[in-house]
Parts: C-alpha cells; structure tokens; sequence
C-alpha cells in the first residue's frame, strides 16, 4: 500500500489544482451538451489539455478525445475516464432554456477532475513512482438518450454504437489499456466515496407502430389505429412483469416520442422509445424476446404492424474483486473510515460495464451532489468532495496500481475474473442484439406470422 507521507504528498499535489479544477466545472454546467453533441464541452477541455502540454488523439467526427503520459518504465496502461455529456431536464433551473440541457447526474465534475488530475500529473514527483502509463480520456454519450438521433448517426456511418465508451472501444482508442477507472459523481451526506457490485445492461429499442390513417370522426372503421396497438402492446408488456425474475432485475420503460399527427386522423404512425434491462446479457436477451413477442401480437391484434430496431445499449457492470478491495483499503487509510460507503447493486445501466467486460474495471461514487440524480433539484453542494476528493482518490489508485514495478497492477491484470476474452469475442456477442424486423407477416390466405427476433 501507499506510505502515509507519500498518499499526503499525493493529495495535496491534486488539491493544488483545486482552481483548475473548479473553473472547468464551472463553464461545463454552464454549457450542458447531450451525447455526441458536446462540441463546445469537448474544445474547452482539448484546449485545457494543450496548455498543460499535452498531446491529443482526437476522434474527429464525433466529441472526445485521449492522451497518453508515459513513465518510461515498462508496465501495465492504466484508463482513467471522465464523461462530457449531458441530460435532458427542461424543469432544471439551471437547463439551457432552448434545448433543456443540463449536467443532472455530474458528468462535468468528472471531467474537470480528469483535467485535474492531468494538471497533477504534470507537478514534479508526481509520478516518480509509477511503471508503464495513463491514458486520460474524455469520453462522449454516457446517457442512454435520444436513441432516434443516435440512430440517425449510425445511419450515416458517423458510429456504430449507442454509447460513447463503446464507440471508442469499436475505434481502437481502448487498445492496450489493462485496468480501467472511472468515478462518478454521487450524492452522499458527507465527503465520502462509494462502491457498488456493479450495474444492470441493457438493450435499446426504437418501435414504430405502422397503421391506417382515416378520417377519425367520418371513417374511422377505414383506418388502422397505430395508437391503440401502441397502448395494447404496453398493456401486453406490463402483463409479463410477474415472470420477470427477481434476480435479473428486467426493467422496461417505454415512453412514446410520437402519438399521432392531428386529432381528426386515426394515428397511423407512432413511435416509442425503451430500453429492456437487466443483471446479465442472458437476462437482457430474454426478457427482451417475451417484450418483442407482446409487441407484435399486440399490433396484429389491432391489424397493425409494428417495425422493431433493437440495438446493443450497454453490457452489465461487474466492478472488479480486485479493485473494489483495493478501493475499500486507499479510501479507510486516506481518507477515513467514515469515508468509505457499500451500497448493493445498482439497476441502472452505464457503458463503463462494457469496459468492465473485458478489462479489470471499477466505478465507484464521489460524494459531492445533493438532490435526485436525473431530477430537477440535482446540483453540486461540495465541490471539494465532487472534484478534489475523486481526483485525490484517482491519483492515488494510479500510484497503488503502478508504484513497485506496478507489481499490485500486474496481478490484478493476471488474475481477472472477466466476461470476454478479446474484444473480438465482446463484440460478435453484442452485435448479436441488433435487429430490424417488420415483426407482423400479412399471408395470402389471411394468416398472419409474427417474426420478431432473430
């Protein structure tokens, strides 16, 4: 473990960088931008980078970015990730008021954290212990929103993937890293960091119910309600809750993004947006398949027909023994064991489970929030916790993992329990969650086929 002088030397190295820190999250709150639209959160921080002398491999065509600092010691790479995207709550007070952005889960602490820790990174003795290298990484998309726009991207070949961390492992910007760290902003009582066993997956789901448009006073028996196969298929999808497992905690949560054109015209076009999730990839895959079947029979029902597009969202989290452990320990020595919070398994969803799926990974939460993450009333009390306390812990992680010949990294590296292999064999499986299917077959004879799954 770290030597107290040296874990003291190490905070107050981060500490003092506090202002950097303090001022980029500053200006991100200020210019809240959702999944692969953060331009203006990405050339503000690209530009922090550079001042600090840092070179940046930039994705391009969508925000983001990394660099690499090198110990000149051969070793493991350590990825430290922070997230620049924003959510959509247009009852925040502070929300752009055009487009209801806003930073209600924290991301902007982390990346000005990141920026942080690459300003302490550049202080002298910082990595004086450290073998191999760090690669710091802003990356894009977080938040599972928005899929119809995303859609739209993968349409024009701009990404292939919903979410921005797995995006970056599809570009190759993941290669070579070994152990990978993200902390995320939490809401907490008191200045503290906390751990969880890992998150729920999950698949998304746009669905387009296709009906017959007719005059809705005049005719009504000439058109197909689109909307009415809509609210049965929901219907349909709520009856199945009770075989959900308990244990895969499966949620579903669809919310229409389109109802209808006018109100004198039967709906003939109405969409919906979900996800299915769920404690494994088993789970997510067959909860989703009963969800599919209810929404085909559900518009055959009502002689509509309903257009399924399931793509991968995010691989379950499974924080890694080794890491967690390792964490409990840096947080009780450096900070307390006031400091220290283990809260059960979370049934969110996050990409960094798919980092998680084929590197020794661990998210905890820095203290520092307070209100309803994702709510109107979300915002940072202590920043001290939020941005200085997760960048201390960070550094310190680092040290612990590349110190000693970056001994203590190299076992955890031998002796992780992960999902994949290779990132070959983490993407046949997830590319096995898309579909596109007209699930509801009209026969000649007047039959009709449901085909909805692969």
């Amino acid at each position: 473990m770290i030597s107290t002088e040296r874990a003291n030397q190490l905070k107050e190295i981060v500490a003092s960088q506090r202002e950097v820190m303090f001022s980029a999250a500053d200006y991100i709150w200020k210019h809240p931008e959702t999944g692969y639209r953060e331009w203006k959160t990405h050339a503000y921080l690209a530009e922090e980078f550079k001042k600090l002398g840092y070179e940046l491999v930039e994705a391009g065509n969508i925000p983001g970015f990394y660099t690499d600092i090198d110990t000149g010691k051969p070793g493991p790479k350590l990825l430290i990730m922070g997230e620049l995207d924003s959510l959509i709550v247009s009852t925040h007070p502070d929300c752009d008021p055009e487009t209801g952005y806003v930073h209600a889960c924290g991301h902007h602490c982390q990346v000005s954290a990141l920026l942080g820790i690459a300003a302490a990174l550049k202080q002298p003795g910082a990595m004086d212990n450290m073998s191999g290298s760090i690669r710091l990484m802003a990356v894009p998309a977080e938040e599972l929103i928005e899929i119809g726009f995303r859609e739209e991207l993968r349409k024009q070949g701009v990404i292939k993937y919903f979410g921005g961390k797995v995006e970056f492992m599809h570009r190759g910007y993941m290669d070579g890293c070994d152990i990978a760290l993200l902390v995320h902003t939490g809401v907490g009582d008191h200045p503290s960091i906390a751990l969880t066993p890992g998150n729920n997956g999950c698949v998304t789901k746009n669905i387009n119910f296709i009906g017959v448009s007719a005059h809705a006073g005049g005719a009504p028996h000439l058109g197909v309600n689109a909307l009415y196969a809509a609210s049965q298929a929901m219907n349909a999808a709520n009856a199945l809750r009770e075989t959900f497992q308990e244990k895969d905690t499966i949620r579903f949560h669809p919310i229409i993004t389109k109802g209808g054109g006018a109100v004198n015209a039967i709906p003939n076009d109405v969409r919906m947006e979900s996800y299915v999730r769920g404690a494994s990839l088993e789970a997510i895959k067959e909860a989703n398949t009963k969800i599919n079947r209810a929404l085909a029979a559900s518009a055959a029902s009502m002689g509509a027909n309903v257009v399924l597009k399931d793509r991968p969202g995010y691989t379950p989290l499974e924080n890694d023994e080794q890491l967690y452990d390792l964490t409990c320990e840096i947080v009780k020595q450096c900070f307390g064991e006031d400091a220290l919070v283990k809260r059960g398994r979370s049934t969110g969803c996050t990409d960094v489970g798919d980092v998680s799926a084929v590197m020794p990974t661990v998210q905890p939460y820095a203290s520092g929030a307070c209100g309803v993450a994702h709510g109107s009333d979300y915002r940072i009390a202590d920043p001290e916790s939020a941005l200085v306390m997760s960048a201390q812990y960070q550094v310190l992680m680092a040290e612990a993992l590349l110190s000693n010949n970056a001994e203590l990294g190299k076992k955890i590296i031998q002796n992780a329990k992960l999902r994949f292999s290779s990132m070959e064999e983490f993407f046949h499986a997830i590319d096995e969650l898309f579909l596109d299917k007209e699930a509801v077959k009209q026969n000649e004879d007047g039959t009709i086929t449901l085909d909805y799954q692969n």
